[in-house]
C-alpha cells in the first residue's frame, strides 16, 4: 500500500481553508444579527447589518449544498 502525501496534503489544505472560510461565514452572520438586536435596543435600525448578515447565511448554505452535491453526483 503507497499513500500519495501530496494527494493528502492538498485534500488537508482545501479542507482547512473551506472549514475556516465557512465558519468565519457563519461567525460574521450571528454578527450581523447581534448588532440588529443592539441598535433595536436603543431605538435605531441596522438594515445593512441584517442585510450582510442574512447574505452570509445564504453563502454558508450554498456551501454546504454544493458540498453535497459533490458527495451525491
Amino acid at each position: 500500500m503507497k499513500i500519495d502525501w501530496a494527494a493528502l496534503g492538498s485534500v488537508f489544505g482545501v479542507s482547512l481553508v473551506a472549514t475556516v472560510a465557512l465558519v468565519g461565514l457563519f461567525t460574521l452572520g450571528v454578527r450581523g444579527l447581534a448588532r440588529r438586536e443592539r441598535a433595536v435596543a436603543t431605538g435605531g435600525s441596522a438594515p445593512l447589518a441584517v442585510t450582510g448578515a442574512y447574505a452570509c447565511f445564504a453563502a454558508c448554505a450554498a456551501a454546504v449544498a454544493y458540498g453535497f452535491y459533490l458527495i451525491v453526483a
